[in-house]
């Protein structure tokens, strides 16, 4: 087989596992929207769904360019781990944090889905689908700083669902600002010069 049959067969895989991993988080997102008390968090997961179906859309049409079709294996290996952990979401306590928690991670595990498919989609001269994953690829990345940005609101909420009340934490600095003691130690060495 030419190499070029050979990649394009290992991009179709990768659209492939990329429809499969949406079609998962379609589940998760009507799990997650079942059990969300807070209407705004409800809301950025209903908006964040209707993304997700046009994620599933976009790689979809690109199967279908490619002459194949979503795998029905895959499909159905995403759909029984999402129906498990759905039925998990309705009986487990502290919803609102472990939902964030299981939100950001599938984020990132889609950015990093998208970030390879992009670059094999380049390698394989797929301008269309290197645009598609870049494009799904924002979409996910404008979530996961939406979850970021209100841990503290997640806290409160799994807080409040066990009737605990905490006081209100000082204003804090995220990772990314706060020095680490490497750079710590550089700027002092550097300030002693």
């Amino acid at each position: 087989m030419p190499e070029d049959s050979k990649l394009t067969i290992k991009l179709g895989d990768y659209i492939e596992n990329a429809h499969a991993m949406e079609t998962n988080v379609l589940q998760m997102l009507d799990s997650m929207i079942r059990t969300t008390k807070d209407k705004q968090i409800k809301r950025e997961l209903q908006l964040h769904k209707k993304q997700t179906q046009r994620h599933e859309e976009r790689l979809r049409e690109r199967l279908e360019k490619m002459g194949r079709a979503p795998s029905t294996r895959k499909e159905a290996q995403s759909m029984i781990g999402a129906l498990v952990k759905g039925v998990g979401d309705q009986v487990r306590g502290d919803k609102a944090g472990k939902n964030a928690r299981d939100g950001f991670v599938t984020e990132h595990m889609e950015i990093a889905a998208y970030e390879l498919l992009e670059r094999l989609a380049e390698r394989a001269g797929d301008t269309r689908t290197a645009t598609v994953a870049r494009q799904n690829k924002r979409e996910e990345e404008a979530m996961a700083r939406k979850i970021a940005a209100k841990w503290d609101k997640f806290v409160d909420l799994s807080l409040a669902e066990d009737g605990i009340k905490a006081p209100k934490p000082r204003r804090r600095t995220t990772s990314r600002t706060r020095p680490t003691p490497r750079t710590r130690s550089r700027s002092a060495s550097r300030s002693r010069r």
